[in-house]
C-alpha cells in the first residue's frame, strides 16, 4: 500500500504507539551476544529500523541510492519527486545536532530537483536505559526543513563551520526559542536566509548572484507556478538578528 509521510507518522503514532514500546540493540558474533548500551549507535539503528517497519507493514517505498543527499525514501515509488522521506534520529537529553545535507550539494540540489525542498523529515527523539541497554522513543516528529532550521550568530541558517568551510546543514533546537533565536515561520524565509548563506559562504558565493532566478526558474518549470522570497536584510529582524 501507498502511505504519505503524514500516515506514516500516523500510524506509528497511533496504531504502533511508538512511544509506549521498548526496543533493544542485539549483537551476535559466533557464539557471543550481548545487549549494545553505547548511545552513538542508537541513531543509525532507528533509520534501519524505519525501513524495515515499511516492509513489514507493507508500505511501498523506493531507497535512495544517493545516501548523501534527502530524502532516504521515496513513498511514492512511481514518482520520485513526491512524498520524500528523510529519516533522523538523536539522542533527546541533548539538543539535536544530525547532519540535514551538504550545504554545496544542496545548493545544486535545490536548482536541479526543487522539490526537494518539500521533503518530510521524519525524526525520532531517543533515549537509552545505558545499565539495561532499553531504547524508548520519547519524542516524534514530522518536519519539514524549514520548521527544524534556525538562524545563527554568524550565519543566517544553522550549519556546521569546521576547518575554515561551511559543511552541512544543522538543525536548530525546533522544540525551544532559548537564546532567542527561532525556527523560519515559512519556506519563503528559509529561502532568504539560504540564499545569503550562498552569498556569504566563500566557496558558493559566485553562484549567489544567479541562485535565485535559477531557483525560480527550476521551481515554475517543475509546479507551473511562481515562487518568491524577500533579501534576507528585509526579515532577518524577525529572527533575532539585526
Amino acid at each position: 500500500m501507498k502511505l504519505t509521510a503524514q500516515e506514516v507518522y500516523d500510524k506509528l503514532i497511533n496504531e504502533d504507539r511508538i512511544k509506549t514500546v521498548r526496543g533493544q540493540i542485539r549483537f551476535h558474533l559466533g557464539d557471543v551476544s550481548i545487549t549494545v548500551k553505547k548511545k552513538d549507535v542508537v541513531g543509525n539503528i532507528l533509520q534501519e529500523w524505519l525501513e524495515g517497519w515499511l516492509i513489514a507493514k507493507g508500505i511501498e517505498f523506493d531507497p535512495n541510492p544517493n545516501t548523501q543527499m534527502p530524502p532516504d525514501v521515496y513513498l511514492n515509488p512511481s514518482d520520485h519527486t513526491k512524498n520524500l522521506l528523510e529519516v533522523k534520529a538523536f539522542n533527546r537529553e541533548v539538543s539535536p545536532a544530525f547532519d540535514i545535507a551538504d550545504f554545496k550539494a544542496f545548493v545544486n540540489e535545490l536548482i536541479e530537483k526543487p522539490y526537494h525542498l518539500y521533503t518530510d523529515f521524519l525524526i525520532f527523539g531517543y533515549v537509552m536505559d545505558e545499565a539495561t541497554g532499553d531504547v524508548i522513543v520519547k519524542d516524534l516528529w514530522l518536519k519539514k526543513i524549514w520548521e527544524i532550521t534556525k538562524t545563527m550568530s554568524n550565519w543566517p541558517i544553522t550549519v556546521q563551520y569546521k576547518n575554515g568551510t561551511l559543511q552541512k546543514m544543522r538543525p536548530g533546537n525546533w522544540f525551544t526559542n532559548r537564546g532567542g533565536a527561532k525556527v523560519f515561520e515559512s519556506k519563503e524565509d528559509y529561502l532568504a536566509a539560504f540564499e545569503e548563506t550562498i552569498y556569504q559562504n566563500p566557496e558558493t558565493r559566485a553562484q549567489g548572484a544567479q541562485w535565485k532566478n535559477r531557483f525560480k526558474r527550476s521551481y515554475r518549470n517543475h509546479y507551473g507556478v511562481d515562487i518568491d522570497f524577500p533579501k534576507w536584510d528585509e526579515i532577518k529582524g524577525r529572527y533575532g538578528r539585526n
